[in-house]
């Protein structure tokens, strides 16, 4: 192949991107770019935001504004946190961009009038006071399974269960709460079906090689039997369908964000065809390999309905893999945009800033390749400081410390070599290979675990030498083990451009190592005797509980408010009579002192005028308050309670009435307006 196009899957423009999105699609898509620009080859990395559909018309009515106002926000807060945590794209366009609407509107009428479409009309939901139709994520009821009272129109968040709206029991609009009607619309559909024989023969015959989770859940979609899917849908946000007779319709989503790869590609050729040619080389050139990542919610319209897309239109070239990912969780928990829980990427390059690489490389060591993994920050503390400061990070510290020390910095000669470092030379010369042979089969977990095994070797090889005591017998040895230490630290440098760029810039620049090339790695004559090195320094530092209990309590307020907004009140008590609630004598006093109890954590001790006189009134509320807080403060109480004894001696007389929030939270119930004190409520 002369070429290889790598796509990755385009971020919804509704938010900002998080941890899950990188350790499923855009990490692993840089390791493999990077690697193969490491190798020479011609690579074009296409990348852009998704910018149209149902989520961002959500995120803009939550917001109270239009969806290009969200979207023109959130693509450039992507953007840039792509930009600022490595993810090298060649291109990284928007699918709102006037060349996209004009490539995806003349790929959809090439198709049209070809007649590669069908015309459907059917019954779907409808809400007669927005004079809507209603996507189904806009739709929400009752599950059908599990009995969960606000399942999506597509799913059901707390059973998982795959829906349609017409499964839902009692559908309502989930942005007005109003009830829905079945109303007829007429749309355009892709017949999948006509492209199954097709399908089969060329996923399940030709590409056996393909991950066993995208394999696996192609086998299922094709053996349930592919049925037509409407490319269009009555939206006021999105490409208009070009055509007569669809007005109020725009392009399905998920028909036009994949054609944002080929325009955001003619986007970059248009703007330099001499250095990239034309944008028809790289998407109709049998010559070149067309590679997609994603994640594993992406498959289908990757590895199905794209490829048919792409057939029906007869110019271009199919993928020849698409290694897909599963999904990370976050602390045992679904990562979630809607509710907020996730580790976001721009905030994280704010709060632990210069710290790019450690997440990229705890990403890529716990990366969901087979199976839904999960993120932890112990986990992510540990690896950082147990591999990347006390393994990769001490052996570059202690090789380029003691050249400095005993060479001023200077790369010694290398003397006759034993038989340990024969040894440790043989093991690093066959990193290149296994770790060559890992990342060609997209599995870049092992592969940076292989690339970690040659720091191991060199951590073992500097202690068995130990040249810091064999400097004051053999100084012609050490000239040996330094020389060869340093070659070890440039092959690390190559090794770990992939995986950890910045970090393998910086090495770069303390060996003096200006070009780099894939070739080299595993050559034991990297820096040459004589050459002067530059001033080393820490290429990691250890992360701190501090830093990781910040992120932990950020976490858990999230649950929390999560928790709040979801919580309903509880049921009425009992039904009581008027003359019961006649008994409480519930008055107003004003807070004159207030004060902590000694050894009682949670209370809180009242002086409070009455209007008769002053009472001392203990309450359990100091975790929400402090006591200045209170003072000066009318607030209710109940008079008439039967005094309360403490154990260290303290009596309260009465009550102070609080409300209870839905998350456990207390608020000191109060006046309005000041009234005298001992002014009766009733």
């Amino acid at each position: 192949m002369k070429r290889t196009l790598v796509t990755s899957a385009l971020p919804y423009a509704n938010g900002p991107v998080h941890i899950g999105h990188l350790a499923g699609v855009y990490v692993p898509a840089d390791i493999y770019v990077r690697y193969l620009r490491l190798k020479g080859k011609d690579v074009l990395f296409v990348g852009g935001s998704d910018e149209h559909g149902v989520p961002v018309t959500i995120r803009a009515r939550k917001e109270g504004c239009t969806p290009q106002d969200v979207v023109d926000r959130y693509h450039q807060i992507i953007k840039k946190s792509f930009e600022d945590f490595g993810i090298s794209f060649d291109v990284y366009s928007r699918t709102t961009s006037k060349i996209h609407h004009q490539f995806a509107s003349d790929f959809f009428k090439k198709l049209y009038d070809e007649g590669k479409f069908v015309a459907i009309e059917s019954e779907q939901y409808y809400d007669e006071q927005s004079g809507e139709f209603l996507t189904d994520r806009n739709i929400r009821g009752e599950c059908p399974k599990c009995h969960a009272p606000e399942a999506y129109g597509d799913q059901c968040e707390k059973c998982g269960s795959t829906l349609s709206p017409d499964e839902l029991i009692n559908p309502y609009n989930a942005v007005t709460g109003n009830p829905l009607v079945k109303r007829a619309t007429k749309h355009w559909y892709l017949p999948l079906d006509q492209y199954q024989p097709w399908l089969e023969k060329w996923i399940l015959q030709e590409h056996k090689e393909w991950r066993p989770n995208v394999y696996g859940q192609c086998k299922s979609w094709l053996d349930g039997g592919l049925k037509p899917r409407a490319v269009t849908r009555d939206l006021n946000w999105g490409i208009p369908v070009p055509i007569d007779g669809a007005e109020g319709k725009v392009l399905y989503v998920w028909f036009d964000a994949p054609i944002g790869y080929i325009s955001n590609t003619k986007e970059l050729c248009d703007a330099n065809p001499e250095k990239w040619g034309t944008w028809q080389q790289w998407w109709q050139d049998p010559e070149s390999r067309l590679i997609h990542f994603i994640g594993k919610d992406n498959i289908v319209f990757h590895c199905i309905v794209f490829p048919s897309m792409l057939k029906a239109h007869g110019d271009y070239i199919l993928p020849d893999n698409v290694p897909s990912n599963e999904f990370l969780n976050l602390e045992g928990n679904k990562i979630s945009t809607s509710k907020n829980y996730a580790v976001w990427l721009n905030e994280y390059l704010e709060e632990l800033p210069n710290r790019q690489d450690e997440l990229r490389y705890v990403l890529t060591a716990n990366a969901p390749e087979t199976k839904d993994n999960d993120f932890t920050w112990a986990d992510f503390q540990a690896r950082c400081n147990n591999e990347l400061v006390a393994v990769y990070g001490n052996f570059v510290n202690r090789a380029l410390q003691l050249t400095k020390k005993y060479y001023n910095s200077i790369v010694p000669e290398c003397g006759e070599l034993t038989d340990t470092d024969h040894e440790a030379l043989a093991e690093f010369a066959q990193v290149k290979e296994r770790v060559e042979a890992l990342l060609e089969d997209f599995k870049f977990r092992d592969a940076q675990k292989e690339a970690m095994n040659l720091a191991r070797i060199g951590n073992k090889y500097i202690a068995d030498e130990e040249p810091w005591k064999v400097i004051k017998t053999d100084p012609e040895r050490v000239n040996t083990v330094i020389y060869i230490s340093l070659q070890l630290t440039a092959n690390l440098a190559i090794a770990f451009e992939p995986f950890l760029p910045f970090s393998s810039a910086r090495l770069r620049q303390m060996i003096c190592m200006d070009t780099i090339n894939w070739e080299d790695l595993g050559k034991t004559d990297l820096l040459p005797a004589g050459k002067q090195l530059g001033e080393p320094s820490l290429l990691f530092s250890k992360i701190e509980d501090e830093t990781i209990q910040q992120q932990m309590d950020k976490l858990e307020a999230t649950l929390k408010a999560n928790e709040a907004a979801n919580a309903k009140a509880e049921p009425v008590k009992s039904t009581i009579v008027y003359d019961d609630f006649q008994k409480l004598d519930i008055r107003v006093g004003t807070v004159l002192e207030c004060e902590r109890v000694p050894k009682m954590k949670k209370l809180l001790k009242f002086l409070i005028d009455d209007g008769l006189e002053k009472r001392t009134i203990v309450s359990g509320i100091a975790q929400w308050y402090e006591p200045e807080q209170l003072k000066g403060k009318q607030v209710l109480f109940i008079a008439n309670l039967a005094p309360r004894e403490f154990k260290n001696g303290l009596v309260s007389q009465g009550m102070i009435l609080s409300a209870e929030n839905y998350d456990g939270t207390i608020s000191v119930t109060t006046v309005e307006h000041e009234v005298k004190a001992g002014s009766q409520v009733s």
